[in-house]
Formats: C-alpha cells, sequence, structure tokens
C-alpha cells in the first residue's frame, strides 16, 4: 500500500530525531485500518487520474449517459458536477527570487502550506456553486476578529486539510441538496438533479438512496481525467485567474509611493486575504467556460453562446501573468507558470510533511493560549460556592475547600 510505504518511510526518517533510533514500525495492515478510522481517511485525489486512464470506458460512457438523461428527462440546468483540487495559496513560481530564499530557511514553508477546495456548477452554467474550503487549522490567526460564519466560502477544517467521506457526506446533505432546490424554486425548474463524481472510495455510494429528488451517477474508474467536466479547464483556470490576481496585488501594493516590496506584500499575505482571491478567482470563471468543459461527457449541451463576449483562454492569462512577474523583477515565463498550476497537486516530501505537522502543532497551540474559556458553573457548584461564603460575601477561613470539592464533585 502506498500510505503505509509512505508512513515507514516518513517513520525511517524521524525516528533518530524524535525516539529511539533503534525503534521500529512495520506500518502493518492494522495499524493502517486504525489510520483509516482515526483520520476518517477513505481517498485523497492527488493529481488528476491514475496513471492508468480506461480510454475505452471513456468513449463508450458518454452515450450510456445520454441515454440515461434523456429516460428521465434532464435538461442542462438539471446537471451538476463536482470536484475536489488542492491549492498551495502562498506558493511562487520556483525560479523567483522569494521561492529560491524561502528554500534556505529553516523550518515549515508557508509554499507547501496547501488547502483543499470542492469546486462545481451545473451544465447550463448558470449555476456555480460557492466554494467548499478545508484547511488544516480551524481557527487561523488571520481569522482573529472575523466569523467563519461570515466569509464567503463554506468554510471546513481538519489536521490533513482532506476531503474526508463524512466532510463530503455532509456537504452533499447540508449545503448541495438545499442550494439545488432553491435554484430550481428561483428558476421555476422541476427538483430534479443529477449529480455526476468520480468513481472514488471518498464518495459514499449511498447519497444516491438519500434524496428522491437528487440522482447520484458515478463516472466509470479511470475516467475522470478525459470525462469528469470540471478537469477539462475549470480548475486550471480557476488557478491562472488566482495567479492573475495575487500578482496584481503585489503589483499594486509594492507601488513605489508606497515604499512596500514584494518581501513586505508577500511575507503579509495571510489565509483570509488567500479566501477572498479563491472566491474572486472563481467568479472569474465564466458560464461560457462552465459549459464548455462538458464537451466530453454531454456534447448535447454544450452550446455557442452567440452574443456572449469571447472567454478568455488559459494561455492569454498565463501571458497576463508572465506580464505582471515582469513589472514585480521576477524571472518567470509561461513555462513557469503552467509548472506552478500543475505543482498544486504534488506530493510532500517526507522532510516538507513532518516541517508541515510541526506547524500546525504551533499554531493550533498559540490559538489555544490567545483564547482563555470562560469558566461555567453548574447549579450545584454555584450551592457550594454560597455555602463557602459569609454574609457579607467574603470567602470563609476554610474557604478553599471549596476548590477541592469542587474538583471531587466534577471528577464525579
Amino acid at each position: 500500500m502506498v500510505i503505509q510505504a509512505k508512513a515507514k518511510s516518513i517513520f525511517e526518517d524521524v525516528k533518530g530525531k524524535y525516539s529511539d533510533p533503534n525503534a521500529k514500525f512495520v506500518a502493518s495492515h492494522g495499524w493502517f485500518n486504525r489510520f483509516k478510522q482515526r483520520a476518517n481517511f477513505h481517498n485523497v485525489k492527488v493529481s488528476g487520474e491514475a496513471a492508468s486512464v480506461d480510454t475505452k470506458a471513456a468513449e463508450k460512457y458518454p452515450e450510456v449517459l445520454r441515454k440515461l438523461i434523456e429516460e428521465c428527462g434532464y435538461t442542462a440546468q438539471q446537471i451538476f458536477n463536482v470536484d475536489e483540487t488542492g491549492l498551495f495559496w502562498k506558493k511562487m513560481p520556483d525560479r523567483t527570487y522569494i521561492s529560491k530564499e524561502e528554500k534556505t530557511i529553516p523550518g515549515f514553508k508557508a509554499a507547501k502550506d496547501r488547502l483543499t477546495l470542492l469546486l462545481g456548477g451545473n451544465a447550463a452554467g448558470d449555476c456555480k456553486l460557492k466554494p467548499l474550503l478545508i484547511y488544516h487549522s480551524e481557527n487561523p490567526c488571520a481569522f482573529k476578529g472575523i466569523s467563519k460564519a461570515t466569509l464567503p466560502v463554506h468554510f471546513r477544517s481538519n489536521r490533513k486539510a482532506w476531503i474526508t467521506m463524512a466532510l463530503f457526506n455532509d456537504w452533499f446533505i447540508n449545503l448541495f441538496i438545499p442550494k439545488v432546490e432553491k435554484f430550481c424554486r428561483e428558476n421555476d425548474i422541476t427538483f430534479k438533479i443529477m449529480l455526476i463524481i468520480a468513481n472514488a472510495p471518498g464518495h459514499p455510494a449511498h447519497l444516491d438512496d438519500f434524496h428522491p429528488n437528487v440522482k447520484v451517477v458515478f463516472l466509470p474508474p479511470n475516467t475522470t481525467s478525459i470525462l469528469q467536466p470540471v478537469d477539462q479547464g475549470i480548475i486550471a483556470n480557476f488557478k491562472a485567474y488566482y495567479l492573475r490576481r495575487t500578482f496584481a496585488q503585489a503589483v499594486e501594493a509594492t507601488d513605489r509611493e508606497t515604499g512596500k516590496t514584494l518581501r513586505d506584500f508577500w511575507k503579509s499575505y495571510d489565509i483570509y486575504q488567500a479566501i477572498i482571491n479563491i472566491v474572486k478567482a472563481w467568479a472569474e470563471v465564466t458560464q461560457v467556460c462552465l459549459n464548455a468543459v462538458w464537451k466530453k461527457a454531454c456534447p448535447q449541451f454544450v452550446h455557442s453562446f452567440k452574443g456572449f463576449e469571447k472567454d478568455e483562454t488559459y494561455e492569454e492569462v498565463a501571458d497576463e501573468i508572465v506580464k505582471l512577474a515582469e513589472q514585480l523583477e521576477l524571472e518567470v515565463d509561461v513555462g513557469d507558470v503552467d509548472e506552478l498550476i500543475e505543482s498544486h497537486g504534488a506530493e510532500l516530501s517526507n522532510e516538507e510533511l513532518t516541517e508541515l505537522e510541526a506547524a500546525k502543532v504551533k499554531e493550533q497551540t498559540e490559538a489555544e493560549e490567545e483564547v482563555e474559556e470562560p469558566r461555567h458553573f453548574n447549579t450545584k457548584e454555584m450551592a457550594l460556592a454560597f455555602r463557602e461564603t459569609d454574609c457579607n460575601g467574603k470567602v470563609r477561613e476554610d474557604g478553599p475547600q471549596f476548590l477541592t470539592i469542587l474538583e471531587s464533585e466534577q471528577r464525579h
């Protein structure tokens, strides 16, 4: 198993530093099963599809899907697709001096801080879903004074920043179904929805039985890179828009009048600012793009959109990013942009994983130290408190017994 091999590899790297250098770890099947239960782990999609792609199944499936759609009477507005993708939200192209400098600094690199997004919409392109964002920290320092309920994304967290089966289940029941039901009602459409998703263990099969008006259809295994609409350009365009927006902000922030350097801007760029840029980049993905990506799975629904403004191509956005980089005096070409966009699915090294985990623990500890939870007393505890005070409200000489009694009562 890949995960067991990776666990053994990490153990070998860190055992001398954190434990007995002679310690042994076998990463047995029993350990793996317990790990899955602890982490609520079912499937992690690292980058697109597995190496083996079933081209025959991919060629046959569009006709199977077309017949199913016709039999059930679905329209383009009623058919949705979503997929998850990773994003290194604070990463510069490798050849830039910012990236090179960061690599020389010991400890966790901000460029390796990855979050996961669930993105998607319908085949008509007129219903774009609010992003689901999973981060490794429940309360990042950048959220101080900000209610997560006001964020322009559905924010969730777990230590690995992964979409687990439980999170996907929660998204489907509590976010997706209410959203599409409202969309149908507001547009006078019959509430009858088809959700097409990748065939992955992280996407529970029982979802198809949850709601009579929502049918869940799984793409054949190993066809995602060919058939899945979101993977046919939406994700790449979104990441290019995100990078362009970030670079444009850097150009504006480092205007000569401000005296601010690129290093200053990048150091202050935090997860809250990244979320705002994620939402604005997602808003840049057009209806034309959302519709065009269905060409392979459902070609019958793709239109020319006559009268609409011509959609930006990925290549045009990449060229703009290069021009912005020049204004920042960064050495970046289109190949660097492509490499950065593709790198969001790259696997972290053992050292990077260890440093990332240490950084998460440090941030969590700092957050816990900042927030001191108020102590709450129940009726029984209050009665004990009053019993230990005199009529003037002063603690009696034997008052400290109150704390002992409280501790004894709370243990029981």
